[in-house]
């Protein structure tokens, strides 16, 4: 199988390039441009080491200890020191994808020039990456300001050979002995180099990036998940005609109608909702589907847009601009990355809130416009999907205490030198916990969907809609009939969702969605 390159330069990278390191395992490489902007940049630091002012981490202490001068001779300590000390962090391991995010995303702020690193350090990094080597983080140690800093440190480890890391065969051993085995030399940090591998918002700016990627797979099969529902409770499709969403030009409502409209074409199901019990108009849950999937895509635009400007920008402390000058500055906060992923949280737990009230609908037989109990094949005998929308449920109250903002919360560090943190990584730790439930949720939806239109005899549903029965069928996940173990089609459900395959089934026929 080919492995991607992806190649850094001091301008930037794209989020592609991101998943494509995290988690398809591209191979990395330093462009001409980035190592000669590295070697510039460094000259600069080395000037000032070698001079009699004192320079943040350069020559003094960190965070409230910047107030001491430290000698020439206790600088390589320093900076030993520094990733040593901060390497605090605790509890369950966080995820090999966001560790490998992480660490490139350090990498590319090496490469802007802007930190003063040696060009060998940079290099170390790509090679720890491309070895597969792979830091162990644990989740809690970072408040989301002076960048990620356990997280990050915790890497830093590894490079200068301490610490535990996994290697590409998933067994965990000392740092130094699995860079060893790959014919790594670790480095010996020199000025400001530990500073520089410490402070950045890379760990919460990954799982922004790794949230979008999954996200944008989720809402699309969202507006399918939500168009199967809707053909399977005989609805209307006449509100998701494009002239009524432009009367509300919102681009994200627009792009999630023109997708639910894509799978009921040529429905057979859709439409009877004036037939034996009249119904002027169908459900929030089921009209308003494109508004509320609208606004997260909306939400997700903006998410995406400060992403890209945090791609392109180069978070250190102190920086080295281009004229030469050294600066401290605020840049390593984490308030613009911190607010997307708690608004992210927020619109995802709203999405999987309106799916749960379609599922529950589906189940009502009192709402459901004649579809058995529950969806039970012999209702009182069998209980069907009851359960199935209890673990929903439960699941969606979950999201709403994710969707609780991580950002609006601050405890003061450093003995109040750092007074004021961001809690990004925090937040970007919710945000995975709310896709993952997320996926469960629509899971259940489609779960319950395809099998109310298979209870629809005598109904064709869409081409689109075949499509997606059959590939959930052919993935395990059985159709109606008696009461029997339903946490396996569930799982089976999650799975096919969570691969993509929903999406997939339906682009088979309809083209790409939007």
């Amino acid at each position: 199988m080919d492995v991607r390159l992806v190649v850094v330069g001091a301008s930037g990278v794209s989020a592609g390039d991101v998943v494509a390191v995290a988690r398809g395992d591209a191979r990395v490489e330093i462009s001409a441009e980035a190592l000669g902007a590295l070697g510039a940049a460094r000259s600069v630091v080395d000037a000032l080491a070698a001079g009699p002012e004192p320079v943040y981490g350069v020559s003094t202490g960190f965070g409230a200890l910047a107030t001491r001068h430290i000698g020439q001779d206790l600088r390589a300590r320093l900076q030993r020191n520094i990733v040593r000390s901060h390497a605090a962090g605790m509890g369950p391991r966080v995820e090999r994808e966001v560790v490998r995010a992480l660490m490139f995303l350090r990498l590319k702020t090496l490469c802007s020039g802007r930190t003063g690193v040696r060009p060998v350090v940079a290099r170390l990094i790509a090679d720890v990456l491309n070895a597969g080597i792979t830091p162990l983080v644990y989740e809690y140690g970072s408040l989301g300001c002076s960048g990620d800093l356990a997280p990050l440190s915790h890497c830093a480890l590894t490079l200068v050979g301490e610490g535990e890391a996994e290697g590409p065969d998933g067994v965990v051993a000392p740092a130094g002995e699995l860079l060893a085995a790959h014919g790594i030399a670790p480095v010996e940090l020199r000025e400001k180099e530990g500073l520089a591998l410490l402070n950045g918002t890379d760990g919460m700016l990954g799982m922004l990036v790794l949230g979008l990627d999954d996200l944008e797979g989720l809402y699309k099969a969202a507006d399918v998940a939500a168009a199967l529902s809707l053909e399977a409770l005989l609805g209307t499709e006449r509100v998701l005609a494009p002239e009524l969403q432009a009367v509300r030009p919102h681009p994200g409502q627009a792009a999630s109608a023109a997708n639910m409209l894509a799978v009921l074409r040529g429905s057979g199901l859709t439409g009877h909702h004036q037939d034996d019990a009249p119904r002027v108009q169908d459900a929030y849950s089921v009209r308003c589907a494109p508004q509320v999937a609208g606004a997260g895509r909306d939400t997700m635009a903006h998410a995406r847009l400060v992403a890209e400007r945090e791609l392109a920008a180069a978070i250190d402390n102190p920086v080295v601009l281009a004229d030469g000058r050294v600066e401290s500055n605020g840049n390593f906060h984490g308030a613009p990355v911190a607010y997307v992923l708690d608004f992210l949280a927020i619109a995802a737990a709203d999405l999987g809130s309106i799916a749960e009230r379609r599922t529950d609908r589906l189940l009502d037989k009192n709402r459901s416009h004649g579809l058995p109990s529950f969806l039970a094949d012999d209702p009182g005998v069998d209980s069907g999907l009851m359960l199935a929308q209890y673990t929903q449920a439960a699941l969606v109250s979950e999201m709403k205490r994710l969707a609780v903002p991580a950002s609006a919360d601050s405890i003061p560090s450093s003995a109040m030198q750092e007074d004021h943190v961001s809690m990004g990584w925090s937040a970007a730790r919710k945000l995975r916990a709310a896709v993952d439930d997320l996926t469960r949720i629509l899971a259940v939806e489609l779960y319950a969907a395809t099998r109310a239109i298979e209870l629809r005899q005598g109904l064709a549903p869409a081409p689109a809609s075949r499509a997606v029965i059959e590939a959930l069928r052919a993935a395990g996940v059985r159709g109606a009939g008696p009461d029997r173990f339903l946490a396996p089609d569930l799982a089976a459900a999650e799975a096919f969702v969570r691969g993509g395959h929903l999406v997939a089934a339906v682009e088979a026929v309809t083209g790409p969605l939007v």
